[in-house]
């Protein structure tokens, strides 16, 4: 049965409907519930992965976990906890949750900008014509001592072309951002077919190495804050308008992401 809702809050729930999709499956990363195996496994098979609440929001609550050299460590914030066994490392992640229901996600090595991590946002708006369409693209580089991306965590926006300039030519970058707005295309009509009351999306997307794209999570109320921090307008005039079309306004005062400087 098709729900009518605009909101998913439950990262595990959108990532299963994602999954199901077989051109999207490629580019999500292995997500599971959190418990001690699953993160065990999990830790040891990739060394790296994020842990992040189910239903948390605005980067809140991530982690990244690793293991190197026998040792286990991760961190939070600006801290790096370190612990020489699995059982007591998994104790005190279980305190940093505080009961909450938490996912373990395979972790991807970002691309580096000033030797920051950035991923993309990729804005998706339902149309005049009722139909999906990318809006915007907007770099998100991480605070320089946090592993999130996040604006309200301190992150810097930048242009996505800036971003790529140190990794792709210019007529590469191009290709490359509208293959990053048909993933995200397709992820809003793929949740649409479970959640038909969707209006908009923002979908965080990493590139590796290989300028592989991984969607790294769907949010379906999406803050345009990051759009209000780029130079170019026309992304976020066109985001205000669209969402005006199906009802919703939204609150431009964004004091904790920074506009970066190119």
């Amino acid at each position: 049965m098709m729900k009518q809702i605009s909101r998913i809050s439950n990262k595990l729930t959108k990532t299963r409907v994602l999954v199901r999709n077989q051109e999207l499956n490629k580019y999500v990363p292995l997500t599971r519930k959190m418990d001690k195996n699953t993160l065990y496994e999990m830790l040891h098979k990739y060394k790296m992965v994020y842990i992040k609440p189910c239903c948390g929001s605005l980067g809140q609550g991530v982690i990244r976990v690793q293991l190197a050299r026998a040792q286990y460590s991760y961190q939070s914030g600006t801290h790096v906890h370190k612990f020489s066994n699995y059982d007591t490392a998994y104790r005190v992640l279980l305190r940093e949750a505080q009961g909450k229901s938490y996912l373990v996600q395979k972790g991807i090595r970002l691309l580096v900008y000033d030797g920051r991590p950035f991923d993309i946002r990729v804005m998706v708006q339902r149309n005049s014509k009722g139909g999906w369409e990318a809006t915007g693209v907007a770099g998100r580089v991480a605070h320089p001592r946090k592993v999130v991306t996040n604006g309200s965590q301190g992150g810097t926006i930048y242009p996505v072309e800036e971003l790529l300039k140190a990794y792709t030519s210019a007529e590469n970058c191009t290709i490359l951002i509208r293959s990053l707005k048909q993933i995200g295309v397709k992820s809003a009509r793929q949740l649409s077919t479970v959640y038909p009351g969707l209006q908009e999306i923002g979908v965080d997307i990493a590139l590796d190495q290989r300028l592989k794209p991984w969607i790294l999570e769907v949010n379906t109320a999406p803050d345009p804050c990051p759009f209000t921090k780029l130079k170019d307008t026309r992304m976020i005039d066109r985001i205000v308008r669209y969402a005006k079309g199906y009802g919703r306004t939204y609150n431009l005062k964004c004091m904790k992401s920074k506009q970066g400087v190119v």
